[in-house]
């Protein structure tokens, strides 16, 4: 049996630190994010079996420093078939922020190891 089901949400920092991006505005990237994710891979059957328990779901945010580590991770996850939804703001065309459909912890948690837990 696979271990317990996990959404990681990873947002770039330097949002709120250089760029001047308020918490809420960031917020909502994750959470634009974490909609379309679920909307995406909605048939798949971890999310199915992530949604049964809506008020157990686990979920693991994270930061990465800039647009750089965004592009970085993607390409990570891209190449290792990590199914995912990078969310890029418009009409800016800033990507912000990426979420991985759920996932058993033990299957992805190696992409987010080194990654800090985000904060403000």
């Amino acid at each position: 049996m696979a271990g317990p089901l996990v959404q990681y949400v990873v947002v770039r920092a330097d949002l709120i630190k250089v760029h001047k991006w308020n918490l809420g505005s960031v917020i909502a990237q994750a959470c634009h994010a974490c909609c379309a994710v679920t909307h995406l891979f909605h048939d798949d059957p971890q999310t199915q079996e992530y949604l049964k328990d809506l008020d157990n779901m686990h979920k693991v945010v994270l930061e990465v420093p800039d647009d750089s580590g965004l592009q970085s991770l993607e390409s990570k996850l891209k190449e290792h078939s990590v199914l995912h939804k990078m969310w890029i703001e418009q009409p800016e065309n800033i990507p912000t922020c990426i979420v991985v459909k759920p996932y058993p912890k033990e299957e992805v948690q190696k992409y987010f190891k080194k990654l800090k837990l985000f904060k403000n």
